[in-house]
């Protein structure tokens, strides 16, 4: 029986967020789990991301850092141990730049289509993976406790003050999806359930509520990890593209109807 530890796909689809993807992917990069697949999707960004992204790839392969570690009496010296910044070992990084803007869902898409992992996630590439995200939830994957598992997170401004704990709640249909989205941000699930149910729909801009309410319904198995393991940033004072006034008025359109749907499968027994 392999000990191996499943491969977990990471997509980080990005436009246009030089100033947060750097620390994004630090935040994946030093995850406490042992297999990942980082997956960076540039959609044709108009700021300076693929300078990040090229920076960031050389400092995985060269950069170096080091700590005091002993003091030499006979030489009177302070004599410091130097190893690689990052470790890369159980890491695979796979960058794709598109040729065209694409848009947020076919982004996603790519990115998950290119994946190998048994299990995935995308992560928003101004947000911030706490050291534990990945280890806590894939554990009870590796249990088949779950399909899916979700936790709760930190809502932070660009300074790092933290707004709120969001505690979402333990997963029923009626609490995540009958009375409101209330599951999805920070999540891994197993990858072949786009095999079976597809991918993000093209359509919608709330495509995580529209697949994982698609999840729902086929019986996939949810599971809610209360622990704090994710810190969503706030877009508030930079609403662009999804956040911007007019999208964000078609998402929560959106999202309504998606609850309605949601409210007449329960009614009509739909739900497993």
């Amino acid at each position: 029986m392999s000990t191996t530890p499943k491969l977990v796909s990471m997509i980080v689809p990005t436009y246009n967020q030089a100033d947060y993807l750097g620390p994004c992917l630090d935040s994946i990069w030093f995850q406490d789990y042992p297999n990942l697949e980082i997956i960076v999707v540039n959609d044709c960004s108009t700021d300076h991301t693929a300078q990040v992204i090229e920076d960031f790839a050389n400092s995985v392969e060269a950069d170096e850092v080091s700590f005091a570690s002993n003091y030499n009496e006979e030489t009177d010296a302070i004599e410091r141990t130097r190893h690689p910044r990052y470790k890369k070992q159980g890491r695979i990084l796979r960058i794709f730049h598109n040729e065209q803007n694409m848009g947020s869902t076919r982004t996603y898409n790519r990115g998950f289509q290119a994946a190998t992992g048994d299990y995935c996630t995308y992560i928003a590439s101004d947000d911030i993976c706490h050291p534990q995200m990945v280890s806590e939830l894939a554990a009870p994957l590796d249990a088949d406790e779950a399909d899916f598992t979700y936790s709760d997170m930190f809502v932070f401004d660009d300074q790092g003050r933290i707004l709120r704990e969001f505690k979402v709640p333990d997963y029923s249909f009626e609490a995540c999806f009958k009375d409101w989205y209330l599951c999805g941000v920070s999540k891994i699930y197993r990858r072949e359930l786009h095999d079976r149910l597809g991918w993000y729909n093209n359509d919608f801009l709330g495509n995580d509520h529209e697949l994982f309410l698609r999840f729902a319904l086929a019986g996939v198995r949810f599971k809610h990890i209360p622990k704090t393991l994710y810190s969503v940033r706030t877009h508030e004072g930079r609403e662009e593209n999804v956040h911007s006034s007019s999208n964000w008025a078609k998402l929560l359109e959106e999202s309504k109807s998606l609850v309605r749907t949601a409210r007449a499968a329960l009614a009509n027994g739909e739900v497993q």
